[in-house]
C-alpha cells in the first residue's frame, strides 16, 4: 500500500536539514545501524519541545491504565486492548509536535475517536499471542512442579528449578516477536488504515529488517534505563516519553523513503 505522505520532515535531530520525506513503503525500509541513537535523539527532540506536556501526558496515562488495571476480572484485558489506543494517541500527538503544532493532553485520547476498532482488534491479536505464549510455559512450570512434588529430593527440586528458567527463557523468547509486530502497529493503523492483521505484520517484518539499529537502540535505551532509576526512579519521567516519541522517529525513519533535497 503506498500513498502520498501529508507531513512534513522530521525535526532535524532525525535527519540532514536537507533531507526530504517522500512516500510510504510497505514493510519498511533497512536502515543504518547508527539510526537506532538517532531515534532516540530524534525522540528527545520533540520531548524538549513541550516537556511539561509530555510528562504531564505519560501521567495521565499512567493513572488511566492504572485505574483500568484495578477493575476485578476485566481490568487487565481492558487494558491490553486499550494500549494500542492510547499508543496511536501518542503517535497523533507526535505528528503535530512535527508540524509545529500544540502537543495537548486531547491527543492521548484521539484514537478513541479515529480507527479505534481496528486498534482494540490490533490489543485482542496481541493478547491471543500472550495466551499462546503462556500456554507452554505453565505447562513446562507445571510439569517440573508435578515432578518435583512426587518424587522430592534435591536433585528433583534443581530440576524444578531448571524447568521454570526453561519456562522463563521460552517466554522471553516468543514475546520478542509479538512485541515487534506491536511496536509500530498503532501508527500503522492510525496513520494508513491498514487493518490490523497486516499492521501487525509490517510492524514485525519492518522490526526483522533492522534488528541491528534496534539493538543499539535497547542497550542505549537500558543503559538510560539505569541511569533514570538513580533518582528514586524520577528520571522515568523524561525517559519514557522520550522512547515513546523515540517510536514515532523510528516509524517515520523506516517507513519513508529519504532523499537530498535539491
Amino acid at each position: 500500500m503506498n500513498e502520498v505522505n501529508p507531513y512534513q520532515s522530521p525535526p532535524a535531530a532525525a535527519a540532514d536539514a536537507v533531507t526530504v520525506v517522500d512516500g510510504y513503503i510497505a514493510g519498511g525500509r533497512t536502515v543504518d545501524a547508527g539510526r537506532g541513537w538517532e531515534w532516540i535523539a530524534s525522540g528527545f527532540e520533540l520531548f524538549k519541545k513541550q516537556p511539561g506536556i509530555w510528562v504531564l501526558l505519560f501521567v495521565v496515562f499512567a493513572v488511566c491504565v492504572t485505574l483500568v488495571g484495578l477493575v476485578p476480572l476485566l481490568g487487565s484485558v481492558a487494558t491490553m486492548l486499550l494500549s494500542p489506543v492510547f499508543g496511536a494517541g501518542f503517535m497523533l500527538g507526535c505528528r503535530e509536535q512535527e508540524n509545529n503544532q500544540e502537543l495537548t493532553i486531547e491527543h492521548l485520547f484521539a484514537a478513541f475517536k479515529q480507527s479505534t476498532g481496528d486498534l482494540i482488534i490490533v490489543g485482542l491479536l496481541s493478547m491471543a499471542a500472550m495466551v499462546a505464549i503462556l500456554v507452554p510455559v505453565f505447562l513446562i512450570v507445571g510439569g517440573a512442579g508435578l515432578f518435583a512434588g512426587a518424587y522430592g529430593g534435591a536433585f528433583n527440586f534443581a530440576a524444578m528449578g531448571l524447568g521454570v528458567l526453561l519456562a522463563v527463557l521460552i517466554a522471553l523468547t516468543l514475546t520478542i516477536p509479538v512485541g515487534m509486530a506491536l511496536w509500530f502497529a498503532p501508527a500503522l493503523v492510525v496513520f494508513h488504515n491498514l487493518k490490523p492483521a497486516q499492521a501487525l505484520k509490517d510492524s514485525f517484518l519492518a522490526c526483522l529488517k533492522n534488528m541491528i539499529p534496534f539493538t543499539l537502540y535497547s542497550l542505549v535505551l537500558l543503559v538510560l534505563a539505569v541511569i533514570a532509576a538513580i533518582p528514586l526512579g524520577l528520571g522515568f519521567l523524561v525517559l519514557i516519553p522520550v522512547a515513546i516519541a523515540s517510536i514515532y522517529a523510528a516509524y517515520r525513519d523506516i517507513f519513508f523513503t529519504h532523499r537530498s533535497a535539491s
